[in-house]
């Protein structure tokens, strides 16, 4: 519930980046921070691993993770912003469709008989897939609620 509160003042705090300027370094720099601070709450209100937050986060190395977990964040690179992106994203389309915090956080562990996931839990395709596994499972969540918003 905290995480979502947070989460809803610094939406409304924040000015969307524009499209053009998102590779910006600057503006990568400013993202970089709240980023990962924000997907360190996700990964704790999911009860990933290191393992497990490593592999969202494209497999840093093990010294880089631990300087980002221990908020020496610097700046992330692009790809890096874009899966935080889409892990907020299926953050909020699971609070959306599941109003039940336990259920909600706890979806990505269950096992799924949706055929994308051949029956593993969705944290193993979003792992394992890479970047493209966050998107099959953004963009299925965001059609069972209806749409992006």
């Amino acid at each position: 519930m905290e995480l979502r509160a947070r989460a809803r003042k610094d939406s409304l705090s924040l000015p969307p980046v524009p499209a053009d300027r998102r590779r910006d370094p600057k503006v990568r720099r400013q993202m970089s921070g709240p980023a990962m601070r924000t997907f360190f709450n996700v990964a704790s209100a999911w009860g990933l691993s290191n393992e497990e937050c490593r592999g969202l986060l494209g497999w840093p190395p093990d010294s880089t993770y631990y300087k980002y977990k221990s908020g020496q964040v610097g700046t992330l690179p692009f790809d890096m912003l874009i899966r935080i992106s889409l892990i907020l994203g299926i953050y909020k389309d699971l609070h959306i469709l599941y109003p039940e915090t336990g259920l909600a956080d706890g979806w990505i562990r269950l096992p799924n008989s949706n055929p994308l996931f051949a029956g593993r839990p969705a944290i193993v395709l979003m792992t394992e897939a890479g970047i493209d596994g966050l998107y099959h499972v953004r963009r299925l969540l965001d059609a069972r609620r209806g749409g992006w918003n």
